[in-house]
């Protein structure tokens, strides 16, 4: 028997591991559709890139012991190839209307109704049902506590908060992490020490009255052999301690360093160089000039796991 479950898994909170774990229980195997940036985009304020979300499945489902396979789907019914073989579609309530249009397209082509099980809606701490939008706002933490260390994070870019969420999960667990919009105060392309200015900058001003903040910078750095780049992280607490962190860093083409010495931005001169591709926008810089090997999200925690490591002792 094969099941079937479904979703954007914005934030995969405890609402979608409920979900995947029943289409494992009633399941011999099980497919996993996940819905593109640009279907989820259609219904969502504020999409993760896509190959972050599935990063994290892919984490999850690592724990399975049958087999699984995670399909991209660019509307409710999912690719013929993937639904039709299937037996068994878990929903949530919410969904449910879904697998019976599913159904009822199925009908239509005389394909068997999947057998539909209905999982209950996980709630939040307020009786809310858990919801991905909230624990991006920083509203309550990924299991829908609203007790859990807070974390503010100097910008409202998705994949430095992700990082910073990646990171804090493993150290102390249940976090939530509250983006925050505020100035790095120096140039928009830093260079040397200059970026971990920034990076404290950020932290000072965003951590109001949160147990943590966190600020991220990366920068440029000259060198005899070339032009490297390097992310700084800058953590402090309400007690003002402030602890930093580096990132390993990358020697950019001589091409881009030429493009950055004369003025342009690294991210101006990458698109100068290489066009708006889209590894570019979603992997960075580094995903694309590495192809993919590495991304600008593992890149941001291992600065992040770097600035905390002074801290490890005490915790």
């Amino acid at each position: 028997m094969i099941s079937i479950v479904a979703g954007t898994f914005n934030i995969l909170h405890e609402g979608h591991k409920k979900l995947i774990k029943k289409a494992f229980e009633v399941g011999d195997e099980v497919m996993i559709g996940i819905t593109t940036d640009s279907m989820a985009s259609n219904t969502k304020e504020e999409v993760i890139p896509l190959y972050l979300r599935k990063k994290e499945i892919e984490a999850f489902l690592a724990e399975m012991d049958k087999p699984w396979e995670i399909v991209e789907i660019d509307d409710i019914y999912g690719p013929a190839e993937m639904a039709d073989s299937a037996d068994i579609i878990v929903v949530s309530e919410e969904t449910l209307n879904n697998a019976e249009k599913m159904n009822r397209e199925r009908g239509s082509r005389g394909i068997r109704p999947l057998k539909i099980v209905i999982v209950p809606i996980v709630n939040a701490y307020n009786s809310d049902k858990i919801c991905s939008t909230e624990i991006m706002k920083g509203v309550y933490s990924k299991s829908g506590n609203n007790i859990a260390v807070r974390i503010a994070v100097g910008s409202t870019n998705r994949v430095k908060i992700e990082a910073v969420r990646a990171v804090m999960e493993r150290v102390f667990g249940n976090v939530i992490v509250i983006p925050v919009n505020v100035k790095s105060g120096v140039s928009d392309q830093p260079k040397e020490l200059e970026t971990r200015t920034g990076a404290m900058n950020r932290a000072m001003s965003a951590l109001g009255d949160n147990d943590l903040s966190v600020g991220i910078e990366a920068g440029v750095f000259a060198t005899d052999d070339g032009l490297y780049d390097f992310q700084y992280c800058a953590i402090l607490d309400k007690d003002g301690k402030m602890t930093i962190g580096i990132g390993p860093g990358f020697r950019y083409p001589d091409e881009v360093a030429d493009l950055v010495s004369n003025g342009m931005t690294v991210g101006d001169s990458i698109r100068e160089l290489y066009g708006n591709s889209e590894t570019g926008k979603k992997q960075g810089a580094v995903g694309l000039l590495s192809k993919g090997l590495l991304d600008r999200k593992t890149l941001t925690e291992q600065s992040v796991t770097a600035a905390m490591i002074p801290r490890m002792k005490d915790l």
